[in-house]
């Protein structure tokens, strides 16, 4: 048995930190069901995180929690087109809500939960930014725009993707907070593709960015033994070349190296 130990430890140690990369839903040439992911995800998590990307197919048929919390050192929330079910925070559906990934939310909400309390690294990402509210307690706007004095945050309709994923607006960090220490600064550059946003933080969630309109962009957990970051922008664009990105996923790696290195000193103890 301490041979066989010894093999996964040698095996793991030659590895990547494994991130698991949460997958949506999607229809391939609108009619055949596919799991996906995008391409910059992959790319920030490769080459600028420096760990392993592996894409789950986020659906309670195929995996479960437990599975997914041995398997990778860590998780990516990405974005994505459909969003939390409100009734996950106690509220009803409306059309103003949009289209919703029930399976999404079956598997990262106590996915994150279990992630917190463990101490194992995730960075949230628009979508996964509000998951983390929501599965910690908190609540969302369904529509940030319709909000006295609120900019519109949604995605450009048309231009190509540099178009539609350029900087947009300025967010604030706390000073002296976590992400103007890791930023070096307390004021960046960002850009904003999102409709939803965050209504009532749960208790636990610190918001530590804001954007000149008040929509909370930055948060971690408070009190949480590991990495536990999000960010309401996309920083996955162009995340090797940006200033604002860059060090963002190369923290998030850092986090993921570090639960890793734990995860071998228990097996060759």
């Amino acid at each position: 048995m301490k041979k066989e130990l010894q093999l996964v430890v040698m095996s793991r140690s030659r590895n990547r930190p494994v991130i698991g990369i949460i997958g949506n839903s999607h229809s391939l040439n609108d009619r055949y069901p596919v799991h996906v992911g995008g391409k910059m995800n992959s790319d920030a998590i490769a080459q600028v995180a420096g760990c392993l990307p592996l894409i789950i197919p986020c659906d309670p048929n195929y995996v479960t929690v437990p599975e997914l919390l041995e398997l990778c050192d860590g998780f990516l929330l990405t974005g994505g087109r459909p969003n939390v079910h409100p009734s996950e925070y106690g509220e009803e559906e409306t059309p103003a809500h949009g289209a919703f990934d029930r399976c999404r939310d079956a598997v990262t909400l106590p996915l994150v939960r279990a992630c917190v309390e463990r101490g194992q690294p995730f960075l949230g990402i628009c979508r996964g930014f509000q998951e983390i509210n929501v599965a910690l307690g908190g609540t969302l706007y369904p529509e940030i725009r319709d909000l006295p004095g609120r900019m519109n945050h949604r995605m450009p309709p048309d231009g190509t993707l540099e178009e539609q994923f350029a900087l947009r607006h300025v967010v604030r960090f706390t000073s002296g907070g976590v992400f103007a220490r890791l930023m070096g600064a307390t004021e960046v550059m960002t850009n904003t593709l999102h409709g939803q946003g965050i209504a009532r933080p749960a208790d636990r969630i610190v918001i530590d960015g804001l954007a000149p309109d008040g929509t909370p962009e930055a948060i971690y957990v408070r009190g949480a033994p590991g990495f536990t970051l999000a960010v309401q922008w996309h920083p996955e664009w162009n995340a090797a070349d940006d200033p604002v990105s860059r060090p963002l996923f190369t923290a998030f790696g850092d986090a993921a190296r570090d639960w890793a290195g734990r995860g071998e000193a228990r097996l060759s103890a």
